[in-house]
C-alpha cells in the first residue's frame, strides 16, 4: 500500500483557507477554523500528518494522526 500525503492548511490567492491533500484542494473556507476541523477528519481517516500554514504561508504546527509512538504530544 502506497503512503498517502499529507493534509496541509494554507490561505489561497482570495484569502480563504484551504484544504489540500497531493496537491489536490479538497475543500475551502472562509476561517482557519472550519478549515482546521475539516482537515483533521481527513487526516484521522487517512492516518496522516496535518500541517497548518499561518496566513504568511509558513509552517504554523504540524500534527500526527498516524502511526506515532505512545508519547504525548508536548506542543499541543
Amino acid at each position: 500500500m502506497t503512503r498517502r500525503s499529507d493534509v496541509h492548511v494554507s490561505v489561497n490567492r482570495v484569502r480563504r483557507w484551504k484544504v489540500t491533500q497531493g496537491g489536490r484542494t479538497l475543500s475551502n473556507h472562509r476561517t482557519q477554523e472550519t478549515a482546521l476541523t475539516a482537515a483533521r477528519r481527513v487526516a484521522r481517516r487517512h492516518r496522516v500528518d496535518l500541517v497548518t500554514h499561518g496566513g504568511n504561508g509558513r509552517i504554523r504546527s504540524k500534527d500526527s494522526f498516524g502511526n506515532e509512538s505512545g508519547a504525548r504530544d508536548s506542543a499541543h
